[in-house]
């Protein structure tokens, strides 16, 4: 056998774990991303989306898609330096930068790709990226795309970053690229504390605002907003696939660097524009955050409601502040195991183990949406702690 089929062969951990009966991933849903779906024909409260303004089966988005194919078609056919650009992209583009405080914003195939080809194409050979150890994977990866040398600091602690500031070049490119709100602990980076350390050591700012725009900020206009720091930040990214209800990414900073960005990033140059449909409804969805801030509010009264519940009944969720609510639970298998429970019982949540977090940090994601009832909260919480007593004892991290 060829040592690549070979060794593909004895990656088993998946099958192994659908042998115990608790395999957790890859469910299909049957129906609209809501705060109910249907998987296997079953109704199911949904509390592992990302759509946090539940806006994915919003009419007017439905139809901004629906405009556009009749328009456009299905597809850009091309990348957007070639044949791929349309008059929609740009005007997308141009609606990103005014939503984000920036004079102008480039728009990537999806959120993966636009810090794939950022930041391997603004750091070089002699350059310096710091990020924070619990980054996304795509800032990661971009990271080892680029030449550059790179640091991470201890999660949102400031001296770490200036400890490993203090090891760069000031003569050289510095870029500090940190998660605005983190996607698995749910806490949210001190933009205001790092742009200080920045200006200290003439370093640039980079944000991945996925999970803070539409959420965080003067009507969801994401982390730097949050803390008022948006005239200081060089670039803020983000994507399309969470409160915009669409597919695709983007990021917004000053004129020179998003034409650089423009010309030379690869994951840009290479893929295709995204669908007509796709820009569209982002489009349209910028349009409607702003139109209905009760969508906003509905979604802090939820988590707010939420979070305080968990923590009545003694889950432990660490420093979550947003939507996105960690339960920690330790044990892979335990992990999996109360996700099956939660399912089986009609309540999806989203198990995140090792590789994704760190080793004996298995968590269960429990986010919420603005189109979530009281009633669906406690109901959900409710089987949660039918669950942790279903497990008998054995999460000791969520006992109360």
């Amino acid at each position: 056998m060829k040592t690549l089929l070979n060794k593909m062969a004895g990656y088993d951990r998946p099958q192994m774990i659908k042998k115990m009966g608790i395999y957790p991933y890859y469910h299909p849903i049957e129906s609209g991303q809501d705060a109910e779906v249907l998987i296997n024909g079953k109704k199911v409260l949904m509390f592992g989306s990302n759509s946090y303004l539940g806006l994915t089966n919003h009419p007017k988005l439905i139809e901004a898609a629906k405009d556009a194919l009749d328009k456009y078609g299905t597809g850009a056919s091309g990348s957007r330096l070639m044949n791929g650009n349309l008059d929609l992209h740009e005007e997308l583009e141009a609606s990103l930068a005014e939503f984000t405080g920036k004079p102008a914003s480039v728009v990537f195939s999806t959120g993966f790709q636009t810090n794939l080809g950022t930041i391997s194409a603004l750091t070089g050979r002699n350059d310096f990226i710091v990020m924070d150890e619990k980054n996304h994977a795509s800032i990661i990866e971009g990271s080892r795309l680029s030449y550059a040398k790179s640091f991470k600091f201890r999660h949102n602690d400031m001296a770490s970053l200036e400890e490993n500031l203090q090891k760069t070049d000031s003569g050289q490119i510095v870029l500090i690229v940190v998660d605005g709100v983190f996607s698995m602990e749910g806490d949210i980076a001190p933009l205001d504390e790092i742009c200080r350390l920045a200006e200290k050591y003439s370093a640039s700012v980079m944000v991945d605002d996925a999970h803070a725009l539409g959420v965080l900020g003067k009507d969801g206009a994401g982390t730097a907003s949050h803390f008022n720091v948006t005239d200081k930040m060089d670039l803020i990214m983000g994507t399309f696939s969470k409160s915009l209800a669409s597919l695709g990414g983007f990021v917004a900073g000053d004129v020179d660097t998003i034409n650089f960005l423009k010309h030379t990033a690869r994951s840009l140059l290479f893929s295709a524009g995204i669908p007509p449909a796709s820009a569209a409804v982002a489009l349209k969805a910028l349009q409607i955050i702003k139109e209905e801030p009760e969508r906003r509010e509905k979604l802090w009264e939820n988590t707010n409601y939420a979070r305080h519940r968990l923590q009545r009944y003694g889950f432990d969720i660490g420093e979550s502040q947003t939507p996105i609510i960690p339960i920690f639970i330790g044990d892979d298998q335990n992990t999996f195991t109360i996700a099956t429970l939660l399912m089986a019982q009609g309540v999806y949540v989203n198990p995140i183990v090792h590789p994704a977090i760190g080793k004996d940090e298995a968590m269960l994601r429990f986010s919420l949406m603005s189109t979530h009832t009281r009633d669906q909260i406690d109901t959900a919480i409710s089987k949660l702690i039918q669950c942790r007593a279903m497990m008998n004892g054995k999460l000791s991290k969520i006992t109360a």
